[in-house]
Formats: C-alpha cells, structure tokens, sequence
C-alpha cells in the first residue's frame, strides 16, 4: 500500500483526461499499487458522468464529424507491444508496453557514480519520461527542479529531507522545491520520473552540469 499520493486535483485531471500524456501513464502506474487512489478515481468518474448526464446536449455540425471520422485514419503517436513476459513481476502494464525488454535491456546514461538515467518515448513532446537507477546507498546531488516533476517508486525505496518513500510512493514537486535524494541502503533503487523541464543542480561540484542538461522529451 503506498503512503504518498496525487493530490485530488491531479486525479481529477487524470479522471477527466486532459493531463499531458505522460503525466497522466505516471499516474496510471501509480494507481497499479494503490487501492486508496483506484477507489477515489472511481468515485471522480461517477461524479463525472453524472454531471455529463446533466448537460444540455449540442448539436454537432457536419464539419466536426468530419474531423472526428477523418482522425481515425491517423496513425497513432506511438506504436505499443503486447507484453507477456512473467518476469516483469509486478511493473505496471502502462509501463511494460513502453519498454523493451526488462531494465537489464534499456539504455542507461550514466550521470554521476550513484546515478544512471534511461529515457522512455511517449510521444509526449512536452514531457521527458525515464527511469532514475540509484545504487543502494547512494545519492542524487541536491538541485531543484526548473518546473513540475512526478516521481513514481517502482523499486526499493529513496529518502530525503521530507520523508522516506518506498514501492508504489507518488511524488509531486513544485518548481521551488529542493531535494537530495539518497537511496535505502539495502537496495538499488528504480524510479520514473517525469519532468517538463531540466533539473538543476545547486550544489557547486555538480552546477557545471546545468548549461548542458536538456529535456529529454518525445
């Protein structure tokens, strides 16, 4: 069961389907743990239709059903692959079908010597999607984030100033907020995280990076 969840108002947006597409796969794979959030999205989706069923209906004209027949002929913005693979345990679905392979097969760039980044596409142009590996024990060097950033547990567990999350925890971070986070020391930890914009770092050993960090999007 996690402890750390999205606030009422990002499920809201999630339920009513206009968070950004990779936001809204965080959530969905939050919610891969959590009974607590499943139950409260079911609830905003009843709420939901009801107040649907309210509305006054608008006529829609024959221009707008062209342009909703002629889209389904598009070709989607990102092609998924049916997964059956066991020994992804536990990995949410959202995520299976968006990697290849399990995390021994991605691609990981190494940033410092406790970190290593692998980015996933989402075909989210606005929002970079990839998993944070944190050697046990180990830390990311402290920086604040240049705008929102979502961070899902997946594996092992990570502290900071603020808490100590673990297997299913949601993180939401504001652009103001700073952190260090340090994983448990008994094992690696793997995150996704989701940024619309690049961290940085405020600790001077590492603040050289911030010029060259980029958003890794798409």
């Amino acid at each position: 069961m996690a402890n750390f969840h999205p606030s009422v108002d990002l499920l809201t947006e999630y339920t009513a389907g206009i968070l950004p597409l990779a936001q809204s796969a965080c959530i969905a794979a939050h919610l891969n743990y959590c009974q607590q959030c499943q139950q409260q999205t079911a609830r905003l989706q009843d709420l939901g239709a009801v107040m649907f069923d309210g509305l006054t209906p608008v006529p829609v004209g024959d221009s707008m059903l062209d342009s909703v027949l002629a889209r389904l002929d598009e070709e989607p913005p990102l092609s998924y692959r049916r997964v059956d693979d066991l020994s992804l345990g536990r990995m949410p679905a959202v995520l299976q079908r968006l990697m290849r392979g399990d995390f021994s097969e991605l691609v990981w760039k190494k940033v410092t010597s406790s970190l290593r980044i692998s980015y996933l596409k989402t075909g989210d142009p606005s929002h970079e999607f990839a998993f944070y590996h944190i050697k046990a024990g180990g830390r990311i060097p402290e920086h604040t984030h240049r705008g929102s950033e979502m961070t899902l547990v997946l594996q092992g567990g990570f502290s900071d100033a603020a808490g100590s999350y673990h297997e299913g925890d949601f993180l939401y971070r504001e652009a103001s907020d700073t952190h260090a986070p340090t994983a448990l020391q008994s094992e690696d930890c793997i995150c996704l995280a989701v940024l619309d914009a690049p961290l940085r770092f405020t600790g001077w050993k590492y603040r050289w990076l911030n010029p060259f960090l980029r958003l890794q999007a798409g």
